[in-house]
């Protein structure tokens, strides 16, 4: 986990007809919301609280790491001389530290599955591309 590190948004494109950008609009307007992002980033977490017991049923039924998993150059090398593998399941975000080596990673990374986002050097995400769900 990154423990102090604030928390880092990703960005999206979402296509709307014109009615329902006019409804939002027009709750902007009336103050019920501050922008058209607010207004979706509102609706985004309704909705995800809507869904919470299903997101927690799938989350533990396909053992993901709920939230942010970070993995050190430390902590991989520590792996590979031990002879381990780790396969990342994250819903949330993974990074894996600018120091990495390509060699390194593809010692000890068997598998990424990531649903939000993944961070790696380039050429960590280059040399995992074919272990990359």
């Amino acid at each position: 986990m990154m423990a102090g590190e604030p928390d880092r948004t990703e960005k999206i494109t979402v296509n709307l007809g014109p009615v329902d950008l006019g409804r939002i609009d027009l709750l902007v307007q009336e103050g019920h919301f501050t922008n058209r992002t607010d207004f979706i980033r509102t609706a985004v977490r309704n909705q995800l609280t809507a869904s919470a017991p299903a997101i927690e049923h799938t989350v533990a039924r396909r053992t993901l790491v709920l939230g942010t998993q970070h993995f050190s150059r430390r902590e991989l090398e520590a792996m590979r001389d031990r002879g381990e593998q780790v396969h990342i399941r994250v819903l949330g975000l993974a990074t894996v530290a600018d120091d990495v080596t390509p060699e390194l990673a593809l010692a000890t990374i068997a598998s990424v599955e990531v649903l939000g986002a993944f961070r790696a050097s380039r050429a960590v995400k280059s040399a995992l591309g074919s272990r990359i769900v």
